[in-house]
């Protein structure tokens, strides 16, 4: 336990915060007396306000991947990989100006409830089940195998360690799944949103702490800048060999890449991001349950709307205190810092190695406390939402008369199996290179048909119900395809591939899964633009009347569609809507 520099007094805040969170988050079940009931068990009586919308949504997409992953990124890659999070602005900007009134018009608990009001029943049971996957396997599996590694690391524990009997690994998922499972089953959405709140303080103070103190260290920007372009990376010999690249510092301060950039790990061209990120922007900030659900919970349409652009503002943080610190640390290695030679043995080691020898006694147990606040706001977000998506577009499908007591008693079952099951298919994130690349190579195979059905039907009033549905198969085929490829490569083809090596099968497939699925982000608007195609066709070849009840679900058939409600005019939006899209663009600018 001390191999990793950590005291008693570090163990004791981590200790007193897991205790404390739980606490919180059991105290939330019975802070009302009506806390049986289904609408304030999952979307805690439709009673949340604008500043605590942003938080928990800024915190349920903020996990201990973004702490880890993104340094561990920044490590190889400087910030280029900060796009992602600055990009996010503008799907949330859609999100409160078109999809949040929408959404808040018809009153829906869950976002595929309201694809059957836009379309039909099968979209609807389409869109569960892809969110049920998404939400145990993309948002909690991940969260709890990248905390877990941290954890190892922490603890100093070897790959092949043993606790009670279990691989390390397995014991810190199988802890951590079971502690957010306890307080989620018990206290519902009002807990998840409580410890939501006061996790994303702890997370960010954590987070400013090791960016604070790395910076001091190096001297300054000047001082970074001038490190980063006079000496060579200290993996270049080593990952830069691996991934076939030519390693180097020098273009670390920049966020767009050309696509012939070899001196980065995983380069991501500029015109990749700029396609690619809104199809799976859009999917996870404006058709993903998981996220969206607290804007399904808020007070009336002002808090729903005001909540996301609060969020948007949030997200100009984590460059600077999620990406910006795996960049600090190259620096303060090439300059010997920690001593000749001493540094991370791998870029995923980046953030804790940070922690480890660079903070002080007390602060390395919060920041380490925080990193699991982040890993265990993100699955109870996940869990509440895999609960809600099962109780009702599922079981009350079949049993249309089920109370609302017993809606939740199934919610709370249904919360217990999903954390089983994400405890058993988190290690999938090992096959990949790095847990970020797993983690947007998956959302790439996911998102593409499930933003094409909310945009087209949202924009067009001649989308269909069953254009819609054939577009959602077709997208889950191509997916699952996509993700068979690339997953398998190594099986199916290479020098223990069952294809003949050399073989036309054999080349073919190589192009294929190794060319073409290289550039995810690519892939994702590829996909993309077939679904809008197929669903375009298919609507024209099949079509339908505009259902009487979709018609408010449509921009088109607003009479006044452009004018908010509760007392905050259109024109308020737009302006705050302005001033976060310049903000962006600005920064962008800056370091582009």
């Amino acid at each position: 336990m001390n191999a990793a520099g950590m005291s008693y007094l570090d163990w004791g805040v981590i200790a007193v915060y897991l205790v404390g969170v739980v606490g919180i988050g059991v105290l939330a079940g019975f802070v009302r007396q009506k806390s049986g009931e289904g609408a304030h068990y999952f979307l805690a009586d439709n009673s949340l306000k604008w500043p605590v919308i942003g938080l928990a949504m800024f915190a349920a997409n903020i996990s201990t991947v973004h702490l880890v992953s993104l340094a561990q990124s920044a490590y190889t890659s400087g910030l280029l990989y900060g796009n992602y999070e600055w990009m996010a602005g503008f799907t949330l900007i859609l999100l409160s100006l078109f999809f949040a009134p929408l959404y808040l018009r018809t009153r829906v608990p869950t976002l595929p409830e309201y694809l059957e009001r836009r379309y039909n029943r099968n979209c609807r049971d389409m869109l569960s089940l892809v969110s049920l996957f998404s939400a145990i396997v993309i948002h909690i599996g991940v969260a709890l195998f990248t905390a877990a590694a941290v954890l190892c690391y922490i603890f100093g524990l070897p790959e092949k360690a043993t606790i009670l009997g279990l691989p390390s690994m397995m014991f810190f998922i199988i802890a951590l799944g079971v502690l957010t499972g306890i307080y989620t089953v018990i206290g519902g959405l009002l807990a998840v949103v409580w410890t939501e709140s006061v996790q994303t303080v702890l997370l960010l103070v954590g987070a400013i702490a090791i960016t604070v103190a790395g910076y001091q260290a190096i001297g300054g920007w000047d001082a970074l800048a001038t490190t980063l372009a006079t000496y060579p990376h200290p993996l270049a010999g080593i990952e830069g060999v691996k991934e076939g690249v030519a390693l180097s510092t020098q273009s670390f301060l920049h966020m767009a890449h050309p696509s012939g950039d070899k001196t980065v790990i995983a380069n991501v061209p500029w015109y990749s991001i700029l396609l690619g990120y809104p199809v799976i922007g859009i999917w996870y900030w404006c058709c993903d349950q998981t996220i969206v659900q607290r804007v399904l919970a808020a007070k009336d349409e002002k808090h729903a709307r005001l909540g996301p652009l609060f969020c948007a503002f949030l997200k100009i943080l984590p460059v600077f205190f999620f990406v910006l610190p795996g960049v600090i640390c190259v620096a303060l290695v090439q300059k010997g810092y920690f001593g000749a030679g001493v540094g991370p043995a791998a870029s995923k080691d980046a953030y804790p190695f940070m922690i480890t020898h660079l903070l002080p006694i007390g602060l390395k147990g919060l920041v380490t406390a925080a990193m699991l606040a982040a890993a265990m706001q993100t699955c109870s977000a996940a869990l509440n939402s895999a609960a809600t998506l099962f109780a009702y577009d599922i079981w009350k499908r079949w049993s249309p008369t089920t109370p609302d007591h017993r809606l939740v008693i199934i919610g709370r079952w249904t919360t217990v199996v999903a954390t089983v099951l994400a405890i058993v298919l988190s290690p999938i994130f090992g096959h990949y290179g790095t847990i970020f690349q797993g983690l947007n190579t998956l959302i790439c195979y996911v998102a593409p048909p499930i933003t094409a059905v909310f945009l087209v039907g949202v924009f067009w009033k001649r989308a269909n119900g069953r254009a819609a549905f054939l577009t959602m198969i077709s997208g889950a085929v191509m997916g699952a395809i996509c993700f068979t490829a690339d997953f398998f490569k190594d099986s199916i083809s290479g020098p223990n591939g069952f294809l003949t090596p050399g073989s036309a099968l054999a080349s073919a497939f190589d192009w294929f899964a190794r060319s073409l699925l290289s550039d995810f982000m690519l892939v994702a608007f590829g996909m993309f633009c077939l679904c809008v195609v197929i669903q375009v066709i298919a609507s024209l070849a099949m079509p339908e009347p505009l259902k009487e009840e979709s018609r408010p679900l449509v921009w088109e058939h607003w009479t006044e569609p452009l004018k908010a409600r509760c007392g905050t005019g259109l024109s308020d939006y737009r302006i705050i809507s302005a001033v976060v899209l310049a903000t962006f663009l600005v920064l962008y600018f800056i370091f582009k």
